[in-house]
């Protein structure tokens, strides 16, 4: 975190208002100087990171990783954090390249020059056209995109051999990540967030008021640092979690990866917790469900649901109502995981 008075104030409260007005796709390039592109990678770019964090904590604990010697092209780069974090977990060694596009040059620019400085000997591309096979990585766009520029990113996603794609957990945001998801079906097959290859329960009418999303923790020492906590006060953000959509595809030619054991459901958003009972929505290849798990049928589960859930991928039991039996697949170690309602983001 850098300190907080070289930080271009003027430029992160002109982009805030933009991203939240959602302008961007009418306003044109609104990356204007390199010094903005840093105040921003260093701030609000270092939340985003943290949900990719998350997703990409997940793929490795799944033991999931993007095809080896694909190009790693980062759409709509920005600062680059996305790029970088996905480069970070699997290593620059596993990418034959890096490809950074963006509407505006100095984004570019500057996401290139951050690639090189962190990865060496990464052979760095900032042509339009990538080099095939791909990777790609998509992080907040799509409430930017123009109808043609939506268009022209799925014809890209359905090339690749892998999607990795974060976008802000809002209501609109995560539903349309889901109606993404569903177009690129044909092509791909799901690693994240889905257990099934059935069309998105959420745009059945009973399902309008729901989304899939999940929730990313800052590292830790960020609520105790006082640079990020004059940070937040002065943007007006809550940082003890971040909300995210997320969609990981991968290509069908591919083997199967196996990630998902038979029956198996992913608990959306942030469970319920009651002193009887957890109270929580499931999706599987039934649909979704909001589903009771008592206290009595898995008290540990339920006393960890208030505080430190595990991944959220379970074997579920249940009658459409009552769970009789929950089974987490993968069980992470417990930390402490702060709790939030926030789910705006830049």
């Amino acid at each position: 975190m850098p300190n907080l008075s070289a930080l271009d104030w003027d430029a992160l409260d002109r982009l805030r208002a933009v991203f939240l007005a959602r302008e961007a796709a009418a306003s044109g390039p609104y990356w204007q100087t390199q010094s903005a592109l840093a105040a921003y990678d260093a701030t609000y770019g270092e939340r985003i990171g943290w949900k990719w964090d998350a997703l990409l904590a997940e793929l490795s604990l799944r033991a999931w990783r993007p095809p080896a010697g694909t190009t790693l092209v980062d759409f709509g780069c920005g600062s680059g954090v996305a790029g970088r974090r996905v480069l970070d977990t699997f290593g620059a060694a596993h990418f034959s390249s890096l490809a950074l596009l963006d509407h505006s040059p100095e984004a570019v620019t500057f996401a290139a020059a951050r690639a090189r400085v962190t990865f060496p000997g990464l052979k760095v591309q900032t042509t339009p056209e990538p080099t095939e096979p791909y990777t790609l990585v998509v992080s907040h766009v799509l409430n930017e995109l123009t109808s043609e520029g939506r268009a022209e990113l799925l014809a890209l996603a359905t090339r690749a051999a892998a999607v990795l794609w974060v976008e802000p957990g809002t209501h609109a945001d995560g539903r349309a990540l889901a109606a993404v998801r569903d177009e690129l079906l044909s092509a791909h097959r799901i690693v994240a967030p889905c257990t099934h290859r059935e069309n998105c329960p959420l745009f059945a009418e009973t399902n309008a008021r729901d989304w899939c999303h999940f929730f990313a923790s800052p590292p830790q020492g960020v609520q105790n640092s006082p640079d990020w906590v004059r940070f937040a006060h002065r943007a007006g953000l809550d940082l003890r979690s971040q909300a995210y959509s997320c969609l990981v595809l991968e290509n069908q030619s591919r083997p199967g990866s196996g990630l998902h054991a038979a029956a198996s459901a992913r608990l959306l958003g942030r469970p319920e917790v009651f002193k009887p009972y957890a109270r929580f929505l499931a999706c599987d290849a039934s649909g979704l469900h909001w589903l009771e798990l008592a206290k009595r049928t898995n008290p540990a589960l339920v006393k960890r649901l208030a505080k430190d859930p595990p991944l959220p991928l379970y074997t579920l039991s249940h009658d459409g109502r009552k769970v009789s039996a929950a089974i987490p697949l993968i069980d992470p170690p417990a930390s402490e995981s702060p709790t939030s309602t926030d789910d705006e983001d830049l």
